[in-house]
């Protein structure tokens, strides 16, 4: 076994929460399980998560294993990590990969800063790659970081949008009844074919339900049954829930799951867990402006046409120099959409200052920072051309901040004008804003595009 490196001083469990949040009812049920404040190790129950990652992803139909895949140019199982690290009340974290991606995969725990892991070889099935991460988990060796958990969760890589609250309900169940796990209503009805290619019966779908993960047992539970099954279920069983029953006489307790449970299956599942990151990632934006207290600014004027277009515009107002205080807060929790309002200043000047607060600030090691650098200009005493050829020096900027995950574009309003063309412009330019933040398109990066 190898364990994962410790990582930097910022929490890998920064970003924005992927899944829903506890509801009130999870939340009293917790009480038991965490202490407010407490450290991980500290917890009255003791719960540790298995992560078999050793699969070649054949019907993704690409070389590189899904798991490894890029979503946003970051690998979909640093974004499962991520959601469980989220749950402090999870101590160890194994995760079970091949030999072969062993570096990879302490490359991928270093770069995105990830705790509380610990890697092990994979077998040459599922369940195998399970039960190695079983066997370290119980072998409590001295030298070991890990010890034997009291309730072990079992966890897809590929299924990036786990929330606490399913994770919360499988392993409260699994205390109770040994063994617990989420299933789905069914989507398809079930069928079984005849030998000769027919009909024989199908299922009734309202009766049965589709086994998902997470699943949570009792460790001594499920590590005895691995102990105890045979060969041909460690070469061909995929259903640890069955081993439970079948070996230990353990009946699961099934818990409704959410409909983001859903495993990256196929390539179009890709497409699809990214456009669920980019919409959520998508949902405040913070317009940076040069103005004091109570002056007006034309800046203003944008930000409330983007309130009309665009949900969830969070703001923070003033020079940079003064409001970084504010602005450290809107980072902190979390904003990953910046608009700097630059007018009748120097062409870049606000926009320097605000790229190199987002860098020191690693906000960008996650997900991706998208900065829109608004420019007004008096096309009367400056001609257009010459603002744009003053401005063009904005892709060598966005060339640089975009190795730190950040994505620079530039935008030109002409300023003054009279109140409807104003206004219009500034619809406009709401819509490049919001097309620009939802797209996330690196094609578009370092462009200067006019409102």
């Amino acid at each position: 076994m190898e364990p994962g490196p410790p990582g930097g001083s910022r929490p890998a469990e920064r970003g924005p929460c992927l899944s829903s949040p506890l509801g009130a009812d999870q939340a009293a049920s917790a009480s038991w399980l965490s202490a407010a404040g407490a450290e991980p190790g500290r917890y009255p129950l003791a719960v540790a998560a298995v992560l078999p990652a050793g699969g070649c992803g054949e019907r993704m139909g690409v070389p590189t294993p899904k798991q490894f895949c890029p979503i946003l140019e970051r690998p979909l199982i640093s974004y499962t990590l991520q959601a469980l690290e989220r749950v402090r009340w999870i101590k160890d974290i194994v995760v079970a990969v091949t030999g072969e991606n062993i570096e990879a995969m302490n490359s991928i725990i270093q770069k995105y800063q990830h705790k509380r892991i610990s890697l092990v070889e994979a077998g040459v099935t599922r369940h195998r790659s399970i039960f190695n991460g079983l066997k370290v988990l119980a072998e409590d060796q001295t030298d070991s970081k890990l010890s034997k958990p009291e309730v072990v969760i079992i966890h897809d890589a590929v299924r990036p949008f786990v929330g606490e609250d399913v994770l919360l309900k499988v392993v409260i169940a699994a205390k109770e009844h040994g063994a617990a796990g989420a299933i789905r209503p069914l989507v398809s009805t079930v069928i079984s074919p005849s030998a000769d290619g027919c009909l024989d019966h199908s299922l009734e779908r309202a009766r049965h339900r589709a086994s998902e993960m997470p699943q949570a047992f009792l460790f001594d539970v499920i590590y005895e049954a691995y102990q105890q099954c045979s060969d041909y279920d460690l070469e061909f069983g995929t259903e640890c829930l069955q081993l439970a029953l079948k070996y230990c006489h353990t009946k699961a307790k099934l818990v409704e799951g959410s409909p983001d449970l859903w495993k990256v299956t196929y390539k179009r599942d890709l497409y699809a867990a990214e456009s669920i990151i980019k919409e959520r990632i998508s949902q405040e934006i913070c317009v940076v402006m040069d103005t004091k207290e109570g002056e007006e600014h034309v800046g203003h004027l944008l930000e409330e046409v983007l309130k009309s277009e665009i949900n969830r515009v969070k703001v923070t107002s003033g020079a940079l120099c003064h409001a970084g205080g504010d602005l450290q807060q809107i980072i902190l929790e979390q904003c990953y959409n910046f608009v700097c309002v630059n007018v009748m200043t120097s062409d870049f000047q606000e926009t320097q200052k605000l790229l190199s607060i987002l860098e020191q600030s690693n906000l960008s090691i996650l997900y991706p920072v998208v900065v829109v650098s608004v420019h007004f200009f008096d096309f009367k005493s400056v001609p257009l051309s010459q603002k744009m050829e003053n401005l063009m020096w904005i892709r060598e900027f966005a060339k640089e901040v975009k190795k730190r995950n950040i994505l620079l574009c530039g935008l030109l309003i002409c300023y003054p004008q009279d109140e409807q063309k104003l206004q219009e412009s500034l619809r406009q330019a709401a819509i490049i804003i919001a097309a620009l933040i939802k797209e996330r398109n690196s094609g578009l990066i370092g462009q200067l595009l006019i409102a």
